[in-house]
């Protein structure tokens, strides 16, 4: 008999993926922690119930999540992110040599803890020396900052529970004062084709629009989130994600990627017109 993880993605749509064992489950103080191990997608990490990453896919998130910034910064030196207690985008970063510092806010322990036992093929650059954990609500440690960042990178989890204030006008509000004059900040989107998920992309793009003088949005295909097709914001003081993409220098790099190339980066922000509509609504 086959045992199976199954997320609903909408009132008529639901993911499963059968599973062969259970590796852990624990009630944190914030939320409820499982990881998984399955045949076809590896181990993968759940909170409260809701998808956060598998070892198949995690790299098309975390690629897309790091990489497109750093691609357009001309010399990041400080990063913050907020969330990603899972680590995979402290790897991705921790491939730059020309970062100096990377500040990651995690309101739960368990979730490193767990990830570093669990899924060290992403928890892999905890102790990287560029590296100064924080454990706090990053909306409370966002606050405190002004002009100190090159580039912000908000890995929460869904609008609700302990992610909730991390879609806020008030959060993107403080995130723009955090960053210096070329600050880029990124943030996990949502995805654009459920109902209720658009309703949270919808949001969040105004309250983001509201606060920035540049805000795009790009896309990714990633098999485990709801629908597939996930959404990343890109905002700005002054960096344009297309017009000041440093293609020749980030391809001297020879970083070895498995999804992001500075072609598909071109490429992922044309959205379909679905997708453009729905960000028109909630910039008007």
């Amino acid at each position: 008999m086959s045992i199976s993880y199954t997320e609903r993605h909408s009132p008529g749509a639901s993911f499963s993926i059968e599973i062969s064992r259970q590796l852990c489950s624990e009630q944190s103080r914030f939320q409820k922690i499982e990881i998984f191990d399955s045949d076809e997608f590896g181990r993968f990490l759940t909170l409260d119930g809701y998808m956060m990453l598998t070892e198949r896919d995690e790299f098309i998130y975390h690629e897309m999540m790091v990489h497109v910034p750093m691609a357009v910064h001309p010399n990041p030196k400080n990063v913050l992110i907020i969330g990603g207690g899972d680590g995979g985008c402290v790897r991705e970063l921790c491939r730059y040599p020309n970062i100096e510092r990377i500040d990651l806010v995690e309101i739960d322990q368990r979730v490193i803890e767990l990830c570093e036992s669990f899924l060290p093929s992403v928890a892999c650059s905890f102790n990287d020396p560029r590296l100064l954990i924080h454990y706090e609500d990053g909306l409370r440690y966002i606050r405190r900052f002004e002009n100190t960042y090159d580039i912000i990178l908000v890995d929460s989890t869904d609008p609700f529970g302990p992610g909730e204030g991390l879609f806020t006008r008030e959060f993107y509000g403080n995130c723009h004062k955090a960053l210096k004059t070329h600050g880029i900040l990124v943030n996990q989107h949502e995805s654009p084709f459920y109902s209720e998920d658009a309703d949270a992309c919808r949001k969040a793009h105004f309250n983001i629009f509201s606060a920035f003088p540049i805000c795009k949005v790009y896309q990714a295909h990633i098999p485990t989130y709801p629908s597939g097709h996930w959404l990343f914001g890109f905002a700005s003081k002054g960096l344009d994600p297309l017009a000041d993409l440093h293609a020749d220098e980030w391809e001297k790099l020879k970083l070895d990627t498995k999804y992001y190339n500075t072609r598909l980066h071109r490429g992922a922000f044309a959205l379909p017109t679905y997708v453009n509509n729905l960000l028109k609504e909630a910039e008007r």
